[in-house]
């Protein structure tokens, strides 16, 4: 029986001093944890990483954390992280999808401690960790969908 081949994506959780990334299996259905970027003083650096990565894994569109409020308002770093978003998709030629990231970085940490990571560890693991629930946010969205026939990707 021959599998059905799905698009790979990549997932960012862009932060000022770290980038988390994740990347979805082959089947499309998980997302895994792969490194997390120390950001470089140029951001041009930090793009061209992330564009080897998306080669790399060979990936259709990359899925980037929209930090908004809570309340669902833009907020000024929602502005610089859509302003990173729309460069790395010139660079890369690949779709950019915005996700709402709303406490995903709070619940990352809740899973380190659960799984017992001691607090001043999290920092390493932290910004990967938030771009796999990003990921597989995306992911079960993007199932749910494709199970109604919609065509609508986006959070």
């Amino acid at each position: 029986m021959p599998t059905i081949a799905h698009p790979r994506y990549l997932a960012l959780d862009v932060g000022s001093r770290r980038i988390g990334v994740a990347v979805s299996d082959e089947l499309g259905l998980t997302a895994q944890p792969v490194l997390t970027l120390e950001r470089r003083a140029r951001r041009r650096e930090d793009l061209r990483s992330l564009a080897r990565l998306c080669r790399r894994f060979g990936v259709a569109g990359i899925v980037v954390g929209n930090p908004v409020h809570l309340s669902g308002e833009t907020s000024p770093q929602a502005a610089k992280i859509q302003a990173f978003a729309a460069e790395l998709g010139e660079l890369t030629g690949l779709p950019v999808h915005l996700w709402d990231e709303r406490l995903t970085s709070h619940e990352a940490h809740q899973i380190l401690y659960q799984a017992g990571h001691a607090r001043q560890q999290h920092r390493k693991l932290v910004d990967q960790v938030a771009a796999t629930l990003i990921l597989q946010e995306f992911l079960n969205q993007w199932h749910r969908i494709r199970g109604h026939g919609s065509e609508d990707e986006t959070r």
